[in-house]
């Protein structure tokens, strides 16, 4: 097989089984007694075991491997989570991260994991084992060959419901040798000699081909279609020199659904139920025919869980979306343009064929703007085990609460904006929260909180990371920047909070006086700032001595087309961002109040900021002075609200968005341009820096 075809399909999928184990793991320790959480970690760890088995990475698939025994036997009841079991599987977890990196930057994927696999391989030992609950029901007990870790495929667990629905006898059988036995594999060739000729092998644990080469103790396990009663089958086996025991029990739906790993999730559940249920009653080993209700039951359940529904998604070179968005753009500046020239020229055909383009062109232009769209969530949902990790390094107790993860960003500055979090959220945990006893002497729950939420505002989208750590000491950073010489003391007299706090970004800053590596303030919170301003955003601070400190990072959704308000001021358009606006309106010259020399105006029993554009932007020919009404636009910035007066309202239009280039990069509240129909150029408004 040619590997190198599927590489890039195998990263990616090990990518997302990996951050699927991860959060189901963070999930199951939080509630260690759910067995279906355990399920769908077996599944994901089964099938990347099979992926790099597949793709000739051994190391992986036999971590992974050591890994699955320990899922098997809490999946099956046999063994109690604690915390030493969740340690070593976040452990085993970070080897396969690694792994997998080491493969991307074209390594083997070769790591030495030997100390993991021990602790894995201590779990699964009867001694580990003492004390731990109880299998399920009489299942556990009737079936050892689970020890082995017998585990079916799709196509063989097919294979045994469908002959116990024809009425054939499906057996789990397990054989055992004498101690004395010398040549164990020609023993148990004749025991398979025997079963064939009366019936048909399904699975054996160990496989086939180990037990040829002696690789097993003393017993095997194997599941097996016959028409031979359990009796009888016992008989036949045992009469084979040498073989001390034979045990067969025979399986129905319902205990074979429990069994399997591959019966439809909802199927186990319900079989589990009801055996369970058997057993309590004291109905143990009963077939399958006396069990007229069971099957419909079971089948139904199947049904209801159904197969696994197949992939719905292709992944696209970001290359191509590049081209398809500035294709389109061009052509909803033709459309614009189509537009004005059909309203002139009254032609009812040329009416109507545009109208009709219009509405095509909208709908298409939905599917292309969402096509680059990613949730942060891709960044998010990596965030909670490294809060996990951190927190206990730290002996902290800290809680991450994620709030608007379904928020969208473009996917090239989803790709670039992970890094600069996490550094922000480990000086949170590192430097922010305090230890628990600190909190406590001040009040606190013991219990930290870090909040990270995303939310839309104008065409920007903000990340916060907030925590109720111990705030920054203003002093402390002002006496650190002037001995590193970064302000001079006449400066650090008249810098107000906002310029103080903004010190933390200087090259080389830091008030630590242990550089540690976990949050990496000793190299300096610019790195922060410089991978944000890079991608177009701004980061800023606000702290409060013993409350906490609010990182806000702004960051351009950088979509190419937006849906905009054009408004006049004199000769002069521009456009703002519709999803910045919550409403426009017209207000009478006597509503505008001044307090402390600022305007402001009542708005729904509140009182918000009224900013002048014209003065803003210094407008040539337009002055709201001497008007007896204004039109104003209502906008948002997070919880804040402000109103910017205009002369008159165009109306809403679809905007492509144009950057001003590398000349004109520090123009107040501009953040590009737009072409308009006619031709003219129209500046698109940052209304985020109109709010302060």
């Amino acid at each position: 097989m040619d590997t190198n075809q599927y590489l890039s399909m195998f990263i990616d999928e090990s990518n997302d089984h990996l951050q699927a184990l991860n959060e189901n793991l963070l999930q199951l320790e939080g509630n260690p007694q759910d067995i279906s959480i355990v399920q769908n970690i077996f599944r994901s760890a089964h099938t990347l075991k099979g992926m790099s088995a597949t793709m000739g990475f051994e190391d992986i698939a036999s971590l992974t491997h050591e890994m699955e025994n320990v899922l098997d036997l809490v999946r099956n009841s046999k063994l109690d989570m604690d915390p030493f079991i969740f340690d070593t599987l976040f452990k085993g977890l970070d080897s396969l991260e690694s792994m997998v990196q080491d493969i991307i930057q074209g390594g083997t994927g070769t790591a030495d994991v030997t100390q993991i696999v021990s602790s894995l391989k201590s779990i699964v030992s009867p001694d580990y084992a003492k004390g731990t609950a109880a299998p399920v029901a009489e299942i556990s007990k009737a079936s050892p060959s689970q020890a082995h870790g017998i585990e079916l495929d799709e196509f063989q667990y097919s294979i045994l419901k469908q002959s116990i629905e024809q009425g054939s006898r499906v057996f789990m059988l397990e054989v055992s040798l004498r101690e004395d036995c010398i040549l164990k594999a020609a023993r148990a060739y004749m025991v398979f000699d025997v079963l064939e000729q009366n019936g048909e092998v399904v699975k054996s644990s160990p496989s086939v081909q180990d037990i040829e080469q002696e690789k097993f103790d003393r017993s095997f396990s194997v599941y097996y279609i016959s028409g031979l009663e359990a009796q009888e089958l016992e008989q036949r086996v045992g009469a084979v020199s040498e073989v001390d025991a034979v045990r067969a029990v025979v399986l129905d739906l319902e205990t074979l659904a429990v069994l399997s790993a591959s019966a439809p999730a909802v199927a186990r559940q319900e079989a589990a139920a009801a055996v369970e249920a058997h057993s309590a009653s004291d109905k143990k080993n009963v077939p399958a025919a006396e069990q007229p209700k069971a099957a419909p039951r079971t089948q139904q359940a199947a049904a209801a869980g159904g197969g696994q529904v197949g992939g719905r998604t292709i992944r696209v070179d970001i290359e191509r979306l590049d081209a398809l968005m500035n294709l389109f753009s061009e052509l909803l500046i033709d459309r614009v343009r189509l537009e004005q020239l059909a309203s002139e020229l009254h032609k009812n055909e040329l009416t109507e064929t545009v109208e009709h383009m219009s509405r095509v062109s909208s709908d298409l232009q939905n599917i292309v703007l969402k096509l680059r769209m990613v949730p942060v969530d891709s960044v998010f949902n990596r965030f909670p085990r490294m809060i996990r990790d951190l927190a206990k390094s730290l002996d902290k107790k800290v809680d991450l609460i994620i709030e608007g993860a379904d928020t969208e960003l473009d996917r090239t500055v989803i790709d670039e904006i992970g890094d600069p979090l996490v550094h922000l959220l480990r000086n949170a945990v590192d430097h922010g929260i305090e230890p628990i006893q600190d909190r406590i002497d001040a009040g606190k729950n013991e219990t930290g909180t870090v909040h990270l939420r995303a939310f839309h505002s104008g065409n920007s989208v903000f990340i916060e990371i907030e925590e109720d750590g111990r705030g920054i000491n203003r002093e402390g950073v002002l006496n650190s920047a002037v001995k590193k010489g970064i302000v001079n003391p006449e400066q650090a007299k008249s810098m107000e909070d906002a310029e103080v706090y903004g010190l933390l970004f200087a090259p080389g800053f830091s008030t630590a006086e242990k550089i540690s590596d976990i949050s990496g303030r000793g190299v300096g919170l610019d790195v922060v700032k410089s991978k944000i301003t890079s991608l177009g955003g701004n980061v800023t601070v606000d702290s409060k001595l013993g409350a906490g400190t609010k990182f806000s990072v702004q960051l351009p959704l950088t979509l190419s087309i937006i849906s905009a308000m054009l408004v006049k001021l004199g000769s002069e358009k521009y456009a703002i961002p519709l999803s910045s606006i919550v409403e426009t309106a017209m207000i009478q010259t006597e509503q505008i109040r001044k307090v402390h020399g600022n305007l402001m105006m009542d708005y729904r029993n509140q009182v918000i900021p009224l900013v002048s554009l014209s003065q803003q932007l210094e407008s040539p020919d337009y002055s709201e002075a001497g008007e007896v009404e204004t039109e104003v636009v209502v906008i948002r910035k997070g919880d804040k609200l402000a109103a910017l007066m205009v002369d008159e309202f165009i109306g809403q239009q679809e905007i492509v968005l144009k950057t001003l280039g590398k000349y004109l990069t520090e123009l107040y509240a501009v953040s590009g341009a737009t072409i308009l129909g006619d031709g003219q150029v129209a500046l698109i408004l940052d209304p985020n820096a109109l709010i302060k």
